[in-house]
């Protein structure tokens, strides 16, 4: 079963942490000192926050897939989709082991798909990324910014 993701850069995580604890009525399955993360199930969500010197609001939405059938279900939507999907493999990101592809929609909002099969002690590299119009700085996770695992 997929479940929603949600990224926000904050600007202030421990009143997020705060807030976002008494939204959802849970507290954080993932916290580091520059991250925290939800994995709910209602509504089904992968809900994450980071502060890590982007601008604040919503970084990027994804779908988490369970198993490799549907990460390749969801991968070949991408294919279909009016864009160019970046498909970055295997990586290290924001605290877990994943395998991920990226599209933007046609707003220029980031949009990953990806299956996590493990969890990681680092958050991910920071690496300059080429925008589709400039160069931008971005953080992890966005295309391109996450180590690749070897």
């Amino acid at each position: 079963m997929k479940r929603m993701h949600v990224h926000v850069s904050v600007s202030d995580l421990e009143a997020s942490v705060r807030f976002y604890s008494e939204l959802f009525a849970a507290e954080p399955t993932v916290r580091k000192l520059d991250y925290a993360k939800w994995m709910l199930d209602d509504p089904r969500v992968n809900f994450a926050i980071s502060h890590r010197g982007a601008a604040t609001g919503i970084e990027h939405l994804g779908i988490q897939v369970e198993d490799h059938a549907e990460l390749e279900e969801v991968y070949s939507r991408l294919r279909r989709a009016d864009g160019p999907a970046l498909e970055e493999g295997a990586t290290t990101c924001c605290y877990a082991e994943s395998e991920k592809s990226w599209i933007e929609d046609p707003q220029g909002i980031q949009w990953e798909t990806f299956l996590t099969s493990g969890e990681s002690t680092v958050y991910g590299r920071d690496p300059v990324r080429a925008a589709p119009t400039d160069t931008v700085q971005s953080q992890c996770c966005t295309p391109s910014c996450c180590a690749p695992r070897v």
